[in-house]
């Protein structure tokens, strides 16, 4: 019963610890939404080049776009004249940050984490994007396919030059849309994070020497490449592997890699670019995160622990920021099993 007990109090902690950054990432998240011409990216980045490359990769960081959601805008790129080299940068580093994502990272794993993690994103999508522009031969470009993702794309604004109508598309995009789409991993996440907490003490695998180093970020590594995780809401379960005994340069293959690939954005990639350049891409993904995992462990980590520790918020403020997140977790949960009821009752008539 003990164990119970302290799974459940270790849920709470952690949501605890998670929640105040995620609300302040997705609200930010929701007035770039709002502030950004819906054509923003596209325009800018027309052309092959160094430079073309960089601003892709530079405009996607702080977008919060999911592993769907960055399919379509990044076709979109593709389709509307950005080259091959600056769709993949933008397909590479988007899905591995964002606002929300580098908040919570800071929170859970100190600021040198996050800005090395989005210092990774930015030179992993310019190798994957200068590495396909360098590849391409003179034949014509694919055409593009026109995936959608239900949950993820950006919708066109309509008049909001009223303040009460901005603000109420930047509650609709941030927490009707980008929290609908991450709940169910941000539960899973959260839950694994507080299993691995609950079993496993703090600590241990550090005692178990094959799993460290290298060996420990192939682990991740192949755990991440096939999965689809948010880069969001795998923050919590990389700080309970580190603080059981990782690296934070494991976690970091497992952030990277992670939120980058899963078998329907390799089969997009594939379909929409070619077996050339999908090999680019999952070898750049692969590469670079375990370059930067071996880097961060070497020059910035100076002890296992040292950036585990968390940073430390009011209490009220935590336990407020809980339960909102608890409540919207709730309320999007029924939705859905409240449609998929519906949904089964019509297709029995």
């Amino acid at each position: 019963m003990d164990a119970v007990e302290t799974f459940f109090d270790n849920i709470w902690q952690v949501l605890r610890e998670l929640s105040p950054w995620l609300l302040l990432g997705l609200t930010i998240a929701g007035v770039l939404h709002v502030i950004l011409p819906p054509d923003f990216i596209r325009r800018h980045l027309g052309g092959r080049g160094f430079i073309n490359v960089f601003k892709a990769v530079s405009v996607g960081i702080p977008m919060p776009l999911c592993s769907c959601g960055v399919i379509p805008a990044a076709l979109g790129l593709k389709k509307d004249g950005a080259s091959n080299g600056a769709a993949l940068g933008f397909l590479i580093s988007t899905p591995q940050t964002g606002v929300d994502s580098i908040l919570v990272s800071a929170g859970f794993l100190g600021w040198p984490f996050a800005l090395f993690k989005v210092i990774a994103a930015l030179v992993s999508g310019m190798v994957g994007g200068l590495l396909v522009n360098a590849s391409e031969s003179q034949t014509a470009d694919h055409q593009p396919a026109n995936p959608t993702c239900p949950h993820c794309q950006k919708s066109q604004p309509q008049n909001a030059t009223q303040p009460q109508r901005k603000w109420s598309e930047i509650w609709s995009f941030s927490f009707g849309m980008l929290f609908r789409d991450i709940y169910a991993w941000l539960t899973i996440g959260v839950l694994l994070a507080a299993a691995i907490k609950t079993f496993i003490p703090e600590g241990y695998l550090a005692q178990i020497t094959w799993i460290q180093g290298f060996i420990g970020m192939l682990l991740m590594l192949a755990l991440a490449l096939p999965m689809y995780i948010c880069s969001t809401s795998s923050v919590p379960l990389a700080a309970a592997l580190v603080s059981a005994g990782f690296s934070p340069g494991a976690a970091l293959v497992l952030l990277m890699a992670g939120p980058t690939t899963n078998a329907a954005t390799v089969g997009m990639v594939h379909r929409t670019f070619g077996l050339k350049t999908t090999a680019i891409y999952l070898t750049t993904v692969a590469a670079m995160s375990i370059v930067a995992g071996t880097l961060f462990d070497s020059i910035i980590n100076a002890t296992p622990m040292a950036h585990t520790k968390m940073m430390h918020l009011p209490n009220s403020l935590q336990t407020a920021a809980a339960a909102i997140v608890t409540a919207l977790t709730l309320f999007y949960a029924a939705k859905n099993l409240a449609l998929k009821k519906t949904y089964q009752s019509r297709a029995r008539k």
